[in-house]
């Protein structure tokens, strides 16, 4: 009979065992950035001692699930390590649980009680459990008549807040009724996702029409998004972009009366300028994506990364240029903070 066990994968004989079975069943991708963000793994062995199965848990993600089903019923192992690592989240006091899997294995999460949100032809968005995507955009505030309104919706890292998000968020404001700004909620940033609302907040406190809330777990952020299954960094990013653009247009979109989408313009990452392309897109035409150009003070093109380069090295004159003072604020007194997050390996490129 089949048994559920706890693999520990920094037993290098158990990670070689279950990285064999994962190859047989087609799943070649153990990177660091895959691997090293696991919880638990656990594994189905069976009669024979021989490992058939097996599924992780990284946060609230459910990852490298596979099972060998020579001498099973069909979807019995399945569904028992799928079961098994609920059961093991429920226990770690986690009932809402997320999967990103093949396309062609939607069906088999679904019957098991979860809720395709997006896919593509590569990847599925599946979800299950509580607090869903209904109690998370229910909990997102409306204005009167929200319907009939001119809706917009700006999705940011903020990592910091610039005087660039600020002239985006100013636009936008001036445009519409009404401006949700969605701050992308993953702690891989230099500063943390508490410390990125409260920055856009305080920023933006005077556009009285501007609503500032968590993207959650629905606008996906690529620290996030598992890509063990896919063959490259490109088919990462196209995968990633389009589910995120579905899931908004599909259900954020509707719910919100969103109609209206602003984008800024991105020279210096080809993953932002590849996403805004898919954005665009996806969205068009039941959303309208307003791209624009990225904002300059003093020729000097603002970016959050030159001010995460300039606190490095402490040139608080020179972010003065780029931020606004609610942002100089908080910089000045964390400077040391930031500085000892840098020191220890945060990673300070990027967007």
């Amino acid at each position: 009979m089949d048994q559920i066990v706890d693999l520990y994968l920094s037993d290098q004989a158990v990670q070689t065992k279950w990285e064999r079975l994962l190859l047989k069943l087609g799943l070649s991708n153990f990177s660091s950035r895959e691997v090293n963000t696991i919880d638990h793994t656990l594994g189905i062995v069976d009669d024979e001692g021989q490992l058939v199965g097996t599924g992780s848990v990284s946060g609230n993600v459910l990852k490298y699930i596979g099972v060998c089903n020579q001498g099973a019923t069909p979807g019995s192992r399945f569904n028992q390590i799928v079961t098994a690592l609920q059961q093991y989240q429920f226990n770690r006091k986690i009932f809402h649980n997320f999967v990103f899997t093949k396309t062609q294995y939607s069906i088999s999460f679904q019957h098991l009680g979860f809720t395709e949100l997006a896919h593509t032809e590569q990847a599925a968005f599946l979800e299950s459990g509580t607090p869903d995507v209904n109690d998370f955009l229910a909990a997102i505030p409306r204005i009167p008549n929200q319907s009939s309104k001119k809706v917009a919706a700006i999705v940011m890292n903020a990592n910091p807040f610039t005087l660039g998000h600020r002239q985006l968020v100013q636009l936008a404001s001036q445009e519409n009724d009404l401006v949700y700004v969605f701050v992308v909620a993953t702690d891989a940033s230099l500063f943390k996702t508490s410390e990125r609302m409260q920055l856009v907040k305080k920023g933006t406190a005077d556009l009285k029409n501007v609503l500032v809330v968590s993207g959650g777990d629905y606008l996906v952020s690529q620290a996030t998004f598992p890509a063990y299954f896919l063959k490259t960094p490109d088919d990462l990013i196209k995968t990633q972009t389009t589910i995120d653009a579905r899931v908004f247009k599909n259900i954020i979109a509707p719910k919100l009366s969103i109609n209206r989408r602003y984008l800024g313009t991105e020279p210096f990452s080809h993953t932002t300028n590849f996403y805004n392309k898919s954005l665009i897109n996806e969205l068009s035409p039941q959303i309208k994506v307003k791209v624009v150009p990225r904002f300059s003070n003093n020729n000097q093109v603002i970016t959050a990364t030159q001010v995460r380069r300039l606190i490095k090295v402490g040139d608080l004159e020179a972010i003065k240029l780029l931020v606004p003072a609610t942002t100089m604020d908080f910089i000045k007194g964390n400077q040391k903070i930031l500085q000892t997050r840098i020191q220890k390996g945060m990673n300070i490129n990027g967007n």
